[in-house]
């Protein structure tokens, strides 16, 4: 038997062009050269079950029924039940992630939002918010306004909107509440004043009632001296990720002063003209960014803003969020029983 040598050539024009990592959020999202973007958990394992979705049920579980209401844009409800002569205030939720990260679905936003709608008694209506960098701020932010108008358009009247029925019969929307977790709480503020430049007469019968930023990213351009001093303790919130989701979140050529993530610098709006409702904001005593949070908080105070502040202590960034945490270690645990608490006492005030 004879046998015949057959040379083949490489074709390497056959084979696509080996992306490469342009940028890189450790654990957390890499950018390529090509602008696509793998946001595939690559950090500690035992974190990844706080990131797991969490599937909708119209069965009620522990007193909640969970509802994915597609539209524009797509919003998630948690419906408590309740009594049918009382109205739920609403809470508008808008998630953190440092705008570039998570998703309005995750166990650690589901486990508290569904506490807050059961202990506060309260329709949470939940974001799905657009991501940078293939969608850089203001795009979150247009697309919370796109959700306060979807809510509006339902109040007004009957419309052809898969979350109607659901609403329309069991919700205030005279009691709209902004809350927001991290970046999410930045844009309880950004969001509160764009929509508050409209007149009442534009937004009615919706009203925001209140405000809620919880741990907001609010920073400087400058280190503040909590930034220097104190240690990140979780995968969830280090300096860090906090300058490179800025950097990829932000418009492009814009740095932390800028009014998005500094409401209180010299480049925002004066904030005696800003029209605002009264604010309830959570400040963490271990978080890196409370010095900046909290001269947030005091520049609020004296432009005459009603404002509130509860500092949790002992705790860090976003706590209320790391469920294992919540429910094994005591102090968490009774640090969000009195967040908990202090949200239910502001919104039955507003």
């Amino acid at each position: 038997m004879s046998t015949t040598a057959v040379s083949v050539q490489p074709t390497f024009s056959a084979h696509p062009k080996t992306k490469k990592v342009v940028d890189e959020v450790s654990g957390w999202l890499r950018v390529f050269d090509d602008g696509s973007v793998d946001r595939t958990w690559t950090g500690p394992p035992e974190a990844l079950p706080l990131m797991e979705p969490v599937p909708p049920y119209s069965i009620p579980h522990d007193g909640i029924t969970l509802h994915d209401l597609p539209g524009s844009p797509n919003l998630r409800l948690y419906l408590p039940k309740s009594d049918a002569d009382k109205k739920l205030p609403i809470f508008l939720h808008l998630h953190g992630g440092g705008f570039c990260i998570s998703h309005h679905s995750w166990l650690m936003y589901h486990q508290f939002y569904a506490r807050i709608a059961r202990e506060v008694q309260a329709a949470v209506i939940s974001v799905e918010l657009p991501l940078a960098p293939e969608h850089r701020l203001p795009a979150a932010i247009d697309t919370s306004i796109a959700a306060l108008i979807r809510l509006r358009s339902i109040a007004r009247s009957p419309v052809d909107d898969p979350a109607s029925e659901l609403l329309s019969d069991n919700v205030d929307f005279s009691r709209v509440f902004l809350i927001g977790d991290s970046s999410g709480g930045n844009l309880a503020h950004v969001v509160a004043a764009k929509a508050l430049e409209e007149t009442d007469e534009f937004w009615a019968p919706l009203k925001l009632a209140g405000g809620i930023p919880l741990h907001p990213g609010f920073v400087r351009s400058t280190r503040s001296r909590s930034e220097l001093e104190l240690k990140a303790d979780s995968v969830f919130f280090t300096l860090d990720m906090l300058d490179k989701f800025l950097a990829l979140g932000l418009p492009v050529g814009a740095t932390k002063d800028h009014p998005y993530t500094c409401p209180m610098g010299e480049a925002a709006p004066p904030l005696e003209k800003v029209r605002l409702p009264p604010f309830l904001v959570g400040v963490a005593e271990l978080d890196l960014v409370r010095d900046t949070d909290l001269e947030y908080c005091e520049a609020m105070k004296k432009a005459g803003k009603q404002v509130e502040v509860l500092i949790s202590c002992g705790v860090s960034h976003s706590f209320y969020l790391n469920k294992f945490a919540v429910d094994m270690d005591p102090t968490t645990g009774e640090r969000t029983r009195e967040l908990v608490a202090a949200i239910k006492d502001f919104v039955e005030r507003h």
